[in-house]
């Protein structure tokens, strides 16, 4: 995992509208990064239909929420018009950006070890610095959590 206070990796990956994107174009305002497995599994669909609901309360907050897997251009285009989501998702097929975060590695499901994509957010602020780490989250309540810590800032 990146540490406290470290700058925002300075990847560019594609997003489902399949423009090049990198956390640098969001200076000036808080960056939600969500690392998560794939589009359109139960968890994943409630992640991110979390992070819908809150998504005017985050941005009435000065921030913008990302989504990042390894999945293509077209599962993330489809994931988002099929649940109405309103914040880009990044593609990160090679794992750059998901490994540089710490979000690519070792995990256990169910008792079985496995490489992956693992859950996490992390919040930068306004000028690209990690403020805080996620490791694990609840899918479900994940959006209200985030747009709790943000206004508490």
């Amino acid at each position: 995992m990146l540490e406290i206070g470290s700058p925002a990796p300075s990847i560019s990956l594609l997003d489902d509208q399949g423009n090049r994107v990198s956390l640098s174009d969001y200076k000036g305002k808080y960056i939600v990064l969500y690392a998560y497995p794939r589009d359109d599994t139960p968890g994943c669909t409630a992640e991110a239909c979390s992070f819908r609901d809150q998504s005017e309360a985050i941005g009435n907050l000065h921030a913008v929420v990302l989504g990042i897997s390894a999945d293509s251009v077209a599962s993330h285009k489809k994931f988002k018009e099929k649940y109405q989501l309103d914040f880009p998702l990044l593609s990160d097929p090679d794992h750059e950006l998901l490994e540089a975060l710490g979000a690519w590695g070792e995990k256990v499901s169910y008792g079985k070890k496995s490489i992956g994509i693992i859950r996490s957010t992390y919040v930068f602020d306004q000028e690209g610095k990690l403020l805080k780490v996620w490791p694990k989250v609840s899918p479900q309540t994940h959006g209200e959590e985030i747009a709790a810590y943000l206004k508490g800032l």
